[in-house]
């Protein structure tokens, strides 16, 4: 596969959370607002690509019996960073509400999958581009949900009111609306490659 096919596997063909259904954990938990989505995706896409890049680098000195154990250190170092810079810099409110979703990317499955199943086996520019899409994906989905989520429930889109006077619907701030909108889109997702297959 090309290089440019690593990085759009994970936009599409291999979403992690469309089609994969990979970190469901914080997808249906912070994808209530575009916001919230955008803030866990740049975190998500931060530790993805620092730990696929340095396990690339250093997959051939490190022994296959402690491999495991080496790829977590890794991550969490990179997920310390995101936790020290989203208190240093992002807003109060972000940082309530992705809350324990960060400190979790550490065992989040599309991290740690791609560290075992794809950086360890791949040169650099191929593990870093698999990183940046995997992670575009990942942030692209979570927006998505959280743009129909706060549309449906408040009328706003990244916290600006959009119709005036919408009436608050509960249901989409909560992990129930998370379900039902997210079942909407994989249902979509499934027609669209059912569509594309019948044309192939």
């Amino acid at each position: 596969m090309t290089l440019w096919g690593e990085f759009r596997k994970g936009i599409w063909a291999e979403n992690p959370v469309l089609v994969l259904l990979l970190g469901m954990c914080p997808t249906l938990a912070v994808s209530s607002s575009v916001k919230n989505g955008l803030g866990m995706g740049l975190a998500t896409i931060f530790v993805l690509l620092g730990s696929n890049v340095v396990i690339s680098l250093v997959r051939k000195i490190i022994p296959k019996k402690v491999r495991i154990p080496c790829y977590i250190v890794v991550i969490a170092t990179f997920v310390t960073l995101v936790q020290m810079l989203m208190d240093a810099y992002a807003p109060p409110e972000l940082n309530k509400a992705l809350g324990i979703f960060i400190p979790l990317i550490v065992v989040n499955c599309i991290v740690l999958g791609h560290a075992e199943a794809f950086a360890s086996k791949n040169g650099l520019a191929a593990s870093a581009l698999d990183a940046l899409g995997m992670g575009s994906g990942f942030a692209l989905a979570l927006m998505a949900l959280g743009g129909v989520r706060e549309f449906i429930g408040q009328g706003t889109f990244f916290e600006y009111q959009v119709i005036p006077n919408w009436p608050s619907f509960l249901l989409m701030k909560f992990a129930p609306g998370a379900f039902i909108v997210l079942g909407l889109f994989l249902a979509g997702m499934n027609r669209l490659r059912m569509n594309v297959a019948r044309r192939e």
